[in-house]
């Protein structure tokens, strides 16, 4: 099968993606707004949002920290439910990603692609479906980990049912499906965006930029040029005046002992030779044809 043929959407198969995006914006409609359901959407973009960051990226993708297996478990118990897949695929994905950033074998670049392949479109075709093992044998080697990575469906349909048990459509509505499709979009960004919206600190070979706006979206994620830069830190706000939830909140978890060794930035890191600021923040520059 060639190239093409693996890029194209798979219609039928991503039917529950399209349906989850109809549900959303249905039941917000029918079941109407109010302060509970201004808790549950908060509540359940918070979660999932800083499970993905914390748990898929720097922990699962990257290793910035370590902690013990109980916790590892439920932070890819967490993180699956916002229907990312699990931690294995997502890991091994990135990770790629990272070895070919913005070239030819990047597997959602702006640069390479367009904008709307790198934000959803390489999700779904079946070129990047199945899960390399090899690149993730660190993780592999726990069947927990693994049966959690081949049952990702199952388990972001479990959470939805077991909302509704605890706050019924309220919570199935705007505690599960919007949270969902907000968190999709939102993590997306640093695909399609952060790679062409924002300034650039250091000069990576990439066009990773750092950008306020997706930063406060993501909990942290969009100091992407920061982290691009120096991918081993937990820390992707490398100033203080950068805001990053994320790392704020494994610094809580690692005084509780949850977790440890929560790397940050060497100094000769962070003030190396900084790159000329090719864009300023908020301004929008597209990659090159």
């Amino acid at each position: 099968m060639n190239d093409a043929a693996l890029d194209r959407p798979r219609w039928v198969e991503n039917i529950p993606f399209w349906i989850v995006h109809g549900v959303a914006i249905a039941g917000a409609i029918t079941v109407g707004w109010g302060w509970e359901a201004c808790l549950w959407v908060a509540g359940g973009y918070a979660v999932r949002m800083f499970a993905i960051t914390a748990g898929y990226h720097r922990y699962f993708a990257h290793r910035t920290y370590k902690t013990g297996r109980a916790f590892q478990f439920l932070l890819a118990l967490v993180a699956m439910s916002s229907a990312q897949r699990g931690p294995l695929w997502w890991a091994t994905h990135h990770r790629h990603h990272h070895k070919f950033s913005d070239q030819p074998e990047d597997v959602h670049s702006p640069r390479q692609r367009g904008f709307w392949y790198s934000h959803a479109g390489w999700l779904l075709g079946s070129r990047h479906s199945a899960t390399d093992f090899e690149r993730v044998k660190d993780f592999a080697k726990y069947p927990e980990l693994r049966w959690l990575n081949n049952n990702d469906l199952l388990i972001a349909v479990a959470w939805g049912f077991a909302l509704y048990f605890v706050g019924g459509w309220t919570a199935v509505v705007w505690g599960h499906f919007v949270p969902l499709v907000v968190t999709w979009h939102v993590t997306f960004t640093i695909n399609s965006l952060a790679h062409v919206w924002g300034n650039r600190r250091y000069a990576t070979k990439d066009d990773s930029r750092n950008n306020l706006v997706l930063a406060l979206l993501t909990f942290g994620e969009g100091w992407h040029n920061n982290h691009h830069h120096y991918q081993r830190s937990a820390r992707q706000g490398f100033y203080w005046w950068e805001i990053d939830l994320t790392y704020y909140v494994l610094k809580l978890l690692e005084l509780v002992r949850i977790v440890r060794d929560v790397d940050g930035v060497p100094h000769h890191i962070r003030e190396q030779r900084l790159a000329p600021i090719e864009a300023a923040a908020g301004a929008l520059v597209l990659p090159p044809p």
